[in-house]
């Protein structure tokens, strides 16, 4: 008799599979213990556990013990506390690439290959994403890049045969990147790990219950799995909702959209058909209107091949709808309103549950809104994005407002964000920065940056106080590795940090304690800290940040007007235009504020191999992070004090054994550090 059973749809299913579990093991107090049930997700582990509880009236009991196998519904493929740690050990498995690592790094492939398109690191973070679900989706499906190389073949449209040459990144790049670093994707391992764990069951069987139970074999490896436990001689497959209703011709013409398709797969995978299919043995609350309004659902869905058969409908009843309502409701927030009336009216009823299913996530946020009205907690089961919280939030503030350059919107947003204190108290902070955007943001927008908004304020006559100077300087270094093209993932992350921690702070506690607090400040510390640990490849391969390090700008070159570099100084004509001019070291005006200088003075660039000097001129066409100065100019080292006179020799900063493009072979202009 086969080992496969069902639950059919209408019936809670955690609450049967605990029912039915207790019944076979509840007499014996150590009977459960002794089951192992495997479950598709850890919520789905959380959900059996509840039922337990329930049905056992909250009194203690051994529970078996429930591991998540990872199905396709997952979100990562971290197993933690799963039953494949039983052959993880016995394996030697290379570690899964960390999933942020993965896309940053795909996302500096991406980058370099189409640098020459000009697209931006969004779009290329983007593209990286699509990548990496490329890549699991291969490799779940036990498939190989290998037939790309021939999918372009004869006279095909250009762009078919550019996408498969973009895909080079996955089938050449990738790899490389793999096994230089000694990791494996995630999709690989733990099709290697259900593969090694059904091997070690079909082996030797286990001496104990095995029941897995909600997957639907959607993952080929989890498929073999699932065929090896119907197989043991304890084992059991139990299969959520089998429509058992469709006629044979309508399941054979199942297409990939269709809710069964996947169990159908899985029963030809498992060699039994649906009517070998037994009914789980305990199936509480079931009634004789689940079987109809199965049958209707099933009718819903049936497939567009055999639509015809809605012609004869006389099998359906009219009790397969009692109980359904439809509401029509003027707008979504009218409909949210409804909705949470009704959680709201379940939830006097002890014991009651009641359970919002859409797909509609701004739908899901309403209703979750209207009913924190009723101070009632939901559980969201597609959970409340990160970026989303109010640590999430604040993060982002910070960036948005520095990379736009410190524009009013959002400058002001992260200003009187909860979080935001600046070491003082809360409110006291607010009321200041009310009073600058009372002084200076209510009427022309200010020039770009920290030092355009002190201008601003100078210019309606108001001081400049003292929190902003110092948040302008707290701001400084995330503000220069925002605007860098080349700065490590690290460095950012940590300026990203240290500067979210200086504005966090409040005159009570540190900023720490303030931001890294409670679930959604956890996740927020443990995504910055993976961060923090991406091995991001620089720029260049050897150039860039070095280890110790601080750099704040890049040096790039430029063409003065009517002149060819340095060449020709002593020819009079020339001399006229350019005397006592030099090679000046051009500046964003932003930055000049923000470090304190003004036109004309002189500066000491440092690079990692020299230091020149250099007079210091605004230009508004250069961006912030960034020294703009023609090359070639200057003297020896000995005559660095006529540097009004002869300008500044740029070659002197680079180092030629390291900065430079090891593709093309070209200068690498160096990171540079201004000071007067």
């Amino acid at each position: 008799m086969t080992r496969v059973f069902t639950i059919p749809p209408g019936i809670a299913f955690v609450d049967a599979l605990a029912a039915g579990l207790l019944a076979d093991h509840g007499g014996d107090p150590l009977g459960l213990c002794r089951v192992t049930v495997l479950l598709p997700t850890r919520r789905a582990v959380r959900s059996l556990r509840e039922a337990f509880l329930r049905l056992g009236g909250g009194k203690p009991m051994l529970l078996p013990v429930m591991r998540p196998i990872g199905d396709v519904d997952e979100d990562d493929f971290a197993f933690g506390d799963s039953v494949l740690d039983a052959v993880e050990g016995a394996l030697d498995l290379p570690p899964a690439m960390p999933e942020i690592e993965r896309q940053l790094l795909l996302a500096e492939l991406v980058r370099k290959r189409d640098e020459a398109a000009g697209s931006g690191p969004a779009q290329a973070v983007r593209l990286a994403a699509e990548l990496a679900r490329l890549i699991d989706q291969v490799q779940t499906a036990r498939l190989t890049f290998d037939p790309l190389a021939g999918l372009v073949d004869g006279d095909l449209a250009g762009h078919w045969r550019q996408t498969v040459e973009f895909l080079s990144i996955v089938t050449e790049n990738w790899p490389a990147i793999l096994a230089d670093r000694g990791r494996i994707d995630p999709a690989e391992r733990r099709n290697r790990l259900l593969r090694a764990l059904a091997e070690q069951w079909a082996a030797a069987p286990p001496e104990h219950p095995v029941v897995a139970a909600g997957s639907t074999g959607s993952i080929p490896a989890t498929a073999d799995l699932l065929a090896v436990i119907a197989a043991l001689p304890e084992g059991r497959v139990v299969l959520p909702g089998l429509d058992r209703d469709l006629d044979t011709q309508s399941w054979r013409v199942l297409g990939e959209s269709h809710p069964q398709y996947g169990l159908a797969q899985l029963l030809d995978r498992l060699e039994i058909t649906r009517d070998e299919v037994r009914d789980w043995p305990v199936l509480p609350g079931f009634s004789p209107s689940n079987v109809d309004r199965a049958r209707l659902i099933s009718e819903v869905m049936r497939p567009e091949a055999t639509a015809e058969a809605w012609q004869d409908l006389g099998h359906l009843k009219a009790r397969a709808i009692d109980g359904v309502r439809v509401v029509s409701c003027a707008d979504p927030q009218a409909e949210a309103g409804v909705i949470a009336l009704m959680l709201r009216q379940s939830l006097e009823a002890p014991g009651r549950t009641a359970a919002l299913v859409t797909a509609d996530r701004a739908l899901a946020r309403r209703v979750r809104a209207e009913l924190a009205r009723w101070d009632i907690e939901i559980d969201d089961s597609a959970g409340r994005p990160l970026s989303d919280s109010v640590p999430g939030v604040f993060l982002r503030l910070i960036l948005k407002a520095l990379a736009d350059g410190v524009a009013p919107v959002p400058l002001l947003a992260l200003l009187k964000h909860p979080l935001a204190a600046g070491g003082q108290a809360s409110a006291v902070f607010r009321a200041q920065a009310r009073r600058v955007e009372t002084a200076a943001l209510r009427g022309p927008r200010p020039a770009p940056g920290f030092g355009g908004l002190k201008r601003a304020l100078l210019a309606a006559g108001k001081a400049v106080p003292v929190w902003l100077d110092a948040l302008a300087g707290a701001a400084a270094p995330l503000a220069h590795a925002l605007a860098s093209r080349t700065v490590r993932i690290t460095a950012l992350v940590e300026a990203h940090i240290a500067l979210a921690e200086y504005l966090a702070a409040d005159d009570a506690e540190p900023g720490a304690a303030r931001l890294w607090t409670g679930e959604a400040g956890t996740a927020s510390a443990a995504l910055m800290a993976e961060l923090a640990e991406v091995r991001a490849e620089p720029h260049f391969e050897g150039g860039g940040y070095r280890e110790g390090e601080s750099f704040t700008h890049r040096l790039v070159s430029r063409r003065l007007l009517e002149s060819y570099n340095s060449s020709g100084r002593d020819i009079p004509r020339l001399m006229r235009k350019y005397a006592n001019k030099g090679n000046p070291a051009y500046m964003n005006p932003m930055d000049i504020a923000e470090l304190g200088l003004a036109a004309g003075d002189v500066v000491e660039i440092e690079s990692a191999r020299a230091a020149i000097y250099g007079v210091v001129e605004p230009a508004a066409d250069v961006r912030s992070g960034v020294i703009s100065m023609a090359h070639a100019w200057g003297d020896a080292p000995t005559e660095d004090a006529r540097v009004r006179e002869l300008g500044a020799n740029t070659g002197r900063l680079s180092d030629t054994q390291t900065d430079f493009d090891p593709i093309t072979g070209k200068l690498a202009y160096p990171f540079l550090r201004p000071h007067l």
